[in-house]
């Protein structure tokens, strides 16, 4: 079978594509035909070798890849053979998933209507129930106003919608007139540019007033504007990244003093309760298939340019979600 495979770390140009011998899947695991497999941006920094650690011990050459849609091909010794033929969203154990053929443990399938394209369903995938999360850690109510920093990435898109649903005026930040236009098709209340001068003032007069909740994905100076528009006595900012590789900082007296809440948000502990994560999953491919949320696929790559894929998010030039397409 065809897979990127990485042989040493560095610039994108090092991912390429190889024949290797196809998985075969073990007691516990089924190898899935992988019909799109999503990019993380988490995988460009183990590609660089920044975050070598993620790897788990592994060592090069490597197939990265966790977040894959396909169909069940095989199963491994005394697995259900009822499996075989399953449209299924999965994950590997961190590696494999870019590839014609990926094997995973068989407790992290979800099911795949046939409402819904494999492609469409693995955008929605891991940030739609990261979204999903975020709304419950702000403790949400409607007719609050919310600002979602990088709102046209990933998991932007996702809770954009996610919030106008649940009741939000939603203030949508994002840099560059294309990604404004996107956040103003998914109905955010409204768009902000924040690499322009003022952009917290615009903010603020826009939605008729200061934020009650901030969804924080970059941290740094970005993270700090923000916090500066939070409501005394009931403003919550939810931190879940520090994509400007610099965290947030705000020391405690400024939360006792305005009467603010930081909460940090991480998406493991999403992921570390299967019946969470497959409830929360669940939810939004069942609002996607009803037409009531819009999967974002902002690029697709077949598996050939995967390296063009980790170019595009390290120049935060994506929108939505990246896909490879073997």
């Amino acid at each position: 079978m065809r897979a990127v495979v990485l042989h040493e770390f560095g610039p994108p140009a090092h991912l390429r594509v190889a024949d290797v011998p196809t998985p075969r899947p073990a007691a516990g695991e089924v190898a899935v035909r992988v019909a799109a497999v999503g990019v993380q941006f988490l995988e460009t920094q183990v590609r660089a070798g920044t975050m070598r650690g993620a790897l788990g011990g592994a060592s090069l050459p490597v197939i990265l890849g966790k977040e894959i849609a396909g169909v069940v091909a095989d199963v491994g010794p005394n697995g259900d053979p009822a499996l075989l033929g399953a449209r299924v969203l999965a994950s590997t154990t961190g590696l494999g998933g870019y590839a014609e053929t990926a094997v995973v443990p068989t407790g992290t399938l979800i099911p795949v209507g046939d409402g819904i394209g494999l492609p469409e369903a693995v955008a929605l995938y891991r940030y739609g129930a990261t979204a999903q999360g975020l709304i419950r850690a702000a403790r949400l109510r409607a007719g609050d106003r919310a600002l979602v920093l990088a709102a046209a990435g990933a998991v932007g898109t996702v809770l954009v919608q996610l919030l106008k649903r649940a009741g939000a005026t939603v203030v949508a930040a994002a840099r560059g007139e294309h990604k404004l236009a996107l956040l103003g098709k998914l109905h955010a209340d409204h768009v902000v540019d924040y690499t322009l001068p003022g952009w917290t003032g615009r903010a603020r007069d826009a939605a008729g007033g200061s934020m009650d909740v901030v969804f924080d994905h970059v941290g740094g100076a970005l993270g700090r504007e923000s916090f500066e528009l939070l409501t005394p006595g009931a403003g919550r900012q939810i931190v879940f990244g520090l994509s400007s590789g610099t965290p947030l900082e705000v020391r405690p007296m400024e939360l006792i003093g305005r009467g603010l809440t930081l909460t940090g948000f991480s998406a493991g502990l999403i992921w570390s309760n299967p019946v969470l994560a497959r409830d929360l999953v669940t939810e939004v491919l069942e609002m996607a298939t009803a037409g009531q949320l819009t999967p974002v696929i902002g690029q697709r790559f077949p598996l050939e340019r995967a390296a063009d894929a980790h170019a595009a998010i390290e120049t935060r030039g994506t929108v939505g979600k990246t896909l490879l397409i073997p």
